[in-house]
């Protein structure tokens, strides 16, 4: 049984490679970036080059599949009018290639970057002489010349003046964008060394130069891997990726601009149409990158397909699945995206409201911000629907169960597909979502939590604030408002220093058990202050009264008693109780002790 394959691999001649390209019969998807080589690898390449030395294989792709279309650019430096339609796209190479055109095709200049990335101008040369001496590094016979071909000192002074063919004979420096096709150059050497002196040994030099470095240029093969045109999208963009050695890989936004380039839409500008018109509007929703606005649209897309399927009688098993993984991205259509982009904005900026009511109120707070994505999704699809109370208290479940049971840390694409079609399911009276059945909260877990790196810790923040935690100093319940106004922030109750000096683990006092939501001229108040003392001066800078001062310290759940008795042992197991019992109560189901387990 033979084989499959969708590539050939072979070998080709640089200089019909290159022919190909200044003719734009090769050219370079879209999505590749730009030319980035700078003169000292330039050099080297060169200098590989000359002495027939390997410098990787090249991999381009048939043009003509209508499946794995991307728009075509000339590669850095042609300009041609009007652009051709190119039969080969360069995957792998570009680099390479470009800096082989331009250093020894091109006819102008060479735009590159010294090591100090400073933008310059070369024209490259090899030392005739030098590069025969087996002693001397190839390297260091390629010299890189300014613009205007003139070599001055550090006073601007000209020192060397290669500008005229005939300082360049005199100076044995041959200018490697003449090297495939040398014969004119070589004439006028020729001409110029004929009846000089010494001139027999130079034309005898040139003739051994052109025999050990001008043949390895012409005739210098590169292995070429060429991708047929049956190769399907997700396997260009996929071994493109993996053959990138261009340092930065392309995410799947770059790609599927790409993309729908070819159909003269520009998704770049039409993420920041979305961006402004919509998502700029929310703090909260800032951190949102372009790869979560298309999980979002594909899960759309792909949900449509399945019902469609479906209502056609085709079996659940069969009908195809609602998905945002990497490859279904790619493959969705254009209008696959228009369908669904102002639909899919809309439901981030319910998002928003809703993560809002829910006292998240910037990205940095947000425990999971992939959690966004199907939430964003699921209110997309439910549209007004979402915005009756049953409907926000599944939602607001759900989205408790997610953070607090640290659901989202990983095989998440799996999880977005799953919560768009049980939460729409449940919503619509069906069982419970797999993120409510499977949360679970740990009460030792609640130890642990100690920075904003835990989903759990921030959620367990918010949760404080949207439970009716008042500020100690002004009495005032924290909204959207005075988070921004007063600089709310998460803090000490128990102050580091004091919990130092009284022989508290850090493990303890560093713990979420330890901390609550605070104004920052509260904070400054607290100090490192015994809590029975920072409680009386803030009672009495404040004007508030014992009673409302047990209020406001009851709506952290910290009991009055054990903070103004400086008892820090039981005032952490009792607040470790009573936020466990605001875990349960968001969560809408009992935490798990281990010895129930």
């Amino acid at each position: 049984m033979s084989g499959i394959t969708t590539f050939d691999s072979t070998k080709s001649f640089m200089k019909d490679i290159l022919k190909d390209i200044t003719i734009g019969k090769v050219q370079l998807p879209d999505f590749q970036r730009g030319w980035v080589w700078d003169d000292e690898r330039i050099k080297s390449l060169l200098a590989s080059v000359s002495l027939s030395f390997p410098i990787g294989a090249v991999m381009m792709l048939q043009t003509g599949n209508d499946e794995v279309r991307f728009k075509p650019r000339l590669i850095e430096g042609l300009i041609l009018d009007p652009q051709p339609e190119p039969s080969q796209l360069i995957l792998d190479g570009q680099q390479r290639l470009t800096a082989l055109y331009q250093s020894i095709l091109r006819k102008k200049a060479v735009d590159t970057e010294d090591i100090r990335k400073k933008p310059i101008k070369r024209h490259y040369y090899i030392d005739i002489e030098r590069s025969l001496n087996p002693y001397v590094d190839r390297e260091d016979c390629i010299r890189s010349i300014a613009e205007d071909r003139i070599v001055r000192n550090f006073r601007g002074e000209s020192i060397e003046d290669y500008s005229t063919p005939e300082n360049e004979f005199e100076a044995g420096l041959f200018p490697l964008n003449q090297i495939l096709d040398s014969s004119n150059w070589r004439m006028a050497y020729q001409e110029y060394w004929w009846n000089r002196e010494y001139g027999k040994n130079k034309i005898m030099m040139f003739s051994e130069f052109e025999k050990e470095v001008i043949s390895r240029f012409v005739e210098y093969q590169i292995p070429l891997i060429m991708m047929n045109n049956s190769t399907p999208k997700e396997a260009v963009c996929l071994v493109f990726e993996k053959v990138n050695t261009g340092g930065v890989t392309l995410t799947v936004f770059e790609l599927l601009t790409a993309t729908f380039a070819a159909d003269n839409f520009n998704l770049r500008e039409d993420w920041e149409r979305i961006r402004n018109s919509h998502l700029k509007k929310f703090s909260v929703l800032q951190g949102i990158e372009n790869t979560d606005f298309l999980q979002a649209v594909c899960l759309l897309a792909t949900l449509k397909k399945r019902i469609k399927k479906l209502e056609e009688g085709e079996a659940e098993e069969k009908a195809p699945a609602v998905s945002c993984k990497r490859k279904d991205i790619l493959k969705m259509k254009l209008e696959e995206y228009t369908e669904n982009a102002d639909k899919v904005a809309k439901g981030f900026e319910k998002a928003a409201k809703l993560l809002n009511i829910q006292n998240v109120f910037t990205p940095r707070d947000i425990p999971y911000r992939t959690q966004i994505t199907p939430l964003a999704a699921t209110l997309a699809v439910l549209g007004d629907e979402a915005d009756t109370d049953g409907v926000r208290k599944k939602i607001f479940q759900w989205y408790w169960c997610g953070v607090l049971g640290e659901l989202y840390g990983s095989a998440i694409e799996t999880r977005f597909a799953k919560d768009l079609l049980e939460l729409l399911d449940w919503i619509n009276g069906g069982p419970e979502p797999s993120t409510v059945k499977e949360a679970s909260f740990d009460p030792e877990r609640l130890n642990t939590l100690r920075t904003r790196n835990s989903a759990a810790y921030k959620g367990i923040y918010a949760l404080l604030m949207r439970d009716g935690g008042i500020d100690f100093r002004t009495g005032e319940p924290i909204d959207i408002q005075t988070y921004y106004e007063d600089n709310i922030d998460i803090h000490h109750i128990f102050p580091q220093d004091w919990c130092k000096n009284h022989g508290i683990s850090q493990d303890e006092y560093n713990s979420i058990i330890n901390k609550t939501p605070l104004s920052a001229k509260t904070n400054r108040i607290i100090g490192g202050s015994a809590p029975s003392f920072y409680v009386e001066k803030i009672q009495k800078t404040a004007g508030i009264d014992e009673f409302r001062m047990n209020e406001i310290l009851s709506s952290h759940v910290i009991e009055p008693s054990l903070i103004r008795n400086d008892d820090f042992n039981k005032f952490f197991e009792t607040r470790k109780k009573a936020i466990l019992k605001r875990i349960e109560k968001a969560m809408g189901k009992p935490v798990i002790h281990r010895e129930e387990e």
